[in-house]
């Protein structure tokens, strides 16, 4: 690592302040960081050591990330070797998988940080790291198939709109990845839904599709995977979205390092379960429903986008709500207008990137009221044991 930070040392020479470079010091700086702690300290205020920083933190979210990715890689492969009734090794449908995936990821990453670095060097600040985790979301929760150009609209669109626009990493109100999806959802909808998406279409073979779970039930049909299936992730849909089994690996390494709230988690399913309940026991009532409606209320935590949803998006610590009840409420309604928006409207059998977006919006009047409720709550405290006290 000596030989690294030598080199380094030797490359950031032009861009040191005074030189030539200076103006573009964020980008190589950028990249110092990534590889190396920060050798600067503060010079004034209030110090607090403590092992936990911004690229730690984000750090830890992809590493959460990477057992859905690995098999949203083989199951990739899978789905298309198997729709096709070749026989092939675990080492071909991960292959297979890898050599869609991966140029996805680069081009995210590529375009992201290019203009994540061109705004640092125009605002004269050092680049953050929030792009680390939003750069790896956004290919994972798109089909196998998308145009690499589609994902680089879609990727300058939520930079630019759902991020820089409101100041950069920190002051967005929208997750940055469910906003370039839903771009590509509403600009693209024909390469994002229907039954010839999901599954890779590679040498032109026409045969190959695979409809969602949910694109079957909107469109009236029985599907024929098994609750196991569905838990196990191998069936058509989004990348990383389909493995149940590894999002809660994920979602255990967010709760037990304290990057992603529980709280958040548990609601989001709570609120999905009970929409589900209440859709289930309309058929009881006399009310005619769909194949939604009657697709059993545990299912529905388990299929699409749901489960990948609520652990990586919707416990977003910037856009998220930042009370603890306020993280309950938030939690809760985003898993019950999920289940609600998948049911009610065939058009969009995949409520969960809707919800949350919808609810980061009302995150902050979230908080707000349980702010006021709290000081409201104290007061007539205050008031009862001091009756001669007047509040404000």
């Amino acid at each position: 690592m000596e030989w690294i930070r030598q080199r380094l040392d030797k490359i950031r020479e032009p861009f040191n302040k005074g030189q030539k470079l200076e103006k573009y010091a964020p980008a190589i700086n950028a990249l110092d960081t990534f590889l190396f702690t920060p050798n600067h300290t503060t010079k004034k205020g209030a110090h607090i050591r403590d092992a936990v920083d911004l690229k730690r933190t984000m750090i830890t979210v992809v590493l959460a990330l990477v057992p859905a990715l690995i098999f949203g890689m083989w199951n990739g492969g899978y789905q298309y070797y198997s729709q096709l009734g070749e026989s092939f090794t675990t080492l071909d449908a991960f292959l297979h998988g890898a050599m869609k995936i991966l140029p996805m990821v680069a081009v995210s990453y590529g375009v992201g940080l290019g203009i994540e670095f061109a705004f640092a060097i125009f605002r004269g600040h050092e680049v953050n790291e929030g792009y680390l985790v939003t750069g790896l979301l956004i290919p994972m929760i798109m089909p196998i198939d998308i145009p690499l150009w589609m994902v680089a609209l879609s990727v300058v669109f939520a930079v630019l709109i759902g991020k820089e626009a409101f100041g950069g990493t920190g002051m967005n109100i929208l997750n940055p990845a469910l906003t370039a999806r839903a771009f590509a959802f509403f600009a693209y909808p024909t390469f994002m839904s229907g039954n010839t998406v999901w599954v890779s279409n590679a040498y032109e073979v026409d045969a190959v599709s695979g409809e969602t779970i949910l694109g079957t039930l909107a469109s009236g049909s029985d599907v024929s995977y098994s609750a196991m299936n569905m838990f196990s992730g191998v069936i058509p849909g989004s990348i990383a979205e389909t493995s149940v089994i590894c999002i809660l690996a994920g979602a255990l390494l967010l709760v037990l390092t304290k990057v992603g709230s529980w709280r958040i988690i548990l609601s989001a399913f709570i609120g999905a379960a009970v929409m589900g309940l209440i859709f289930n026991a309309l058929p009881s009532l006399g009310i005619e429903g769909n194949a939604l409606t009657n697709f059993p209320w545990y299912l529905h935590l388990i299929v699409g986008g749901l489960a990948f949803g609520i652990v990586f998006m919707a416990t977003d610590p910037v856009s998220a709500a930042q009370t603890m009840k306020g993280k309950w409420i938030y939690g809760f309604l985003i898993g019950f207008l999920s289940v609600m928006i998948r049911v009610f409207n065939p058009a969009y059998p995949e409520g969960v990137m809707l919800g949350i977006l919808l609810m980061n919006v009302f995150a902050p009047t979230i908080d707000h009221y349980v702010i006021q409720a709290n000081i409201n709550r104290r007061k007539k405290r205050l008031k009862s044991a001091n009756p001669q006290v007047e509040t404000a």
